[in-house]
């Protein structure tokens, strides 16, 4: 590694060393939890949103209160390990198979498949643990999950490979993050309706809207090392995008709640959703790389928003 990009990997990495689950965690453990991106939550809660929003709307029809048969009170925690297991999964796949343009970024050239700290045979080891774990949770779920869920992991492998062929991987991104928004669905009621792949689509939207943001970081060192994104695609124009992105996201959003006739806390999630995709609007600074992972992050903020929007409609129904 040549000295420029060593001194740039100090302060561009994307590495967490001081996160807390670094810190306490075994020496021998970190590089693995690392490369799983537990240091890193916000993939996370970005995968997991999505499967809670549709169990919550699953649930908003009488008879499908959560604590009930149909959506026992540990499904969201189920929900929330599959989130973990899967997105560390995906991520060990990602860096097997970029790995070679990871020493390249000097955002990426430290993470421990590109530093060479782990060797594929460990990451092909502890990839098959994550899907292991992973399955063991969609075993929990009625038969038509299963299927649904399992069918999730072509969009998983193939999405590395996105980047070298189109300018919008984020768009297969956004398929396999909010394929959740299926599964919840189908595991409270067992089948799937308009209502979630409104959600479905409504999330792809909105992947596309963050994830673009996101890939700004790193358009520099894409261009360089050759592989292609949104943020490359859209460049100077990703805000009239983003407007676009984060319209569909909503308008399909605010269908499904229609279409299950949600009273009005829901359309106060939706209007506060609005707001801040508004908000991230206006304030986003292509050219800041620390501006665009924070509005990426406020996402996170979408979530609960839109989640209490959901879970308030049950309270005042009574």
């Amino acid at each position: 590694m040549d000295s420029t990009l060593s001194a740039r990997n100090d302060s561009a990495s994307d590495i967490v060393d001081d996160h807390l689950i670094i810190r306490l965690s075994p020496a021998c453990m970190r590089p693995y939890l690392r490369l799983a991106r537990l240091d890193r939550p916000i993939g996370t809660w970005l995968l997991l949103f999505p499967c809670w929003w549709s169990l919550a709307l699953a649930a908003t029809a009488p008879g499908y209160q959560f604590g009930s048969p149909y959506t026992p009170w540990y499904m969201p925690l189920l929900f929330a390990v599959g989130a973990i297991v899967m997105r560390g999964a995906g991520c060990t796949l990602n860096d097997m198979a970029d790995r070679d343009f990871d020493r390249k970024v000097a955002r990426t050239a430290t993470r421990p498949l590109a530093s060479g700290e782990l060797s594929m045979r460990q990451a092909i080891a502890f990839l098959a643990l994550q899907l292991l774990l992973g399955f063991l949770v969609i075993l929990q779920f009625n038969n038509f999950t299963i299927l649904l869920a399992t069918a999730s992991l072509l969009l998983v492998v193939f999405y590395p490979f996105m980047k070298r062929i189109t300018y919008w991987p984020q768009a297969w991104l956004g398929l396999t993050f909010n394929w959740g928004a299926l599964v919840g669905w189908a595991a409270v009621r067992g089948d799937l309706s308009l209502a979630p792949l409104l959600l479905y689509i409504g999330g792809l939207a909105w992947t596309l809207g963050y994830d673009t943001i996101y890939a700004h970081q790193d358009k520099e060192d894409d261009a360089l090392v050759g592989v292609k994104s949104t943020a490359l695609r859209l460049g100077h124009k990703t805000r009239n995008w983003l407007i676009l992105f984060y319209s569909i996201c909503s308008l399909c959003f605010a269908l499904s709640g229609w279409l299950l006739a949600l009273p009005w806390p829901f359309w106060l999630g939706i209007v506060s959703m609005v707001i801040h995709f508004s908000w991230q609007i206006l304030r986003l600074d292509i050219d800041d790389p620390h501006n665009c992972l924070y509005l990426f992050k406020s996402n996170r903020t979408i979530g609960w928003i839109f989640l209490a929007g959901i879970a308030a409609t049950s309270l005042a129904s009574g």
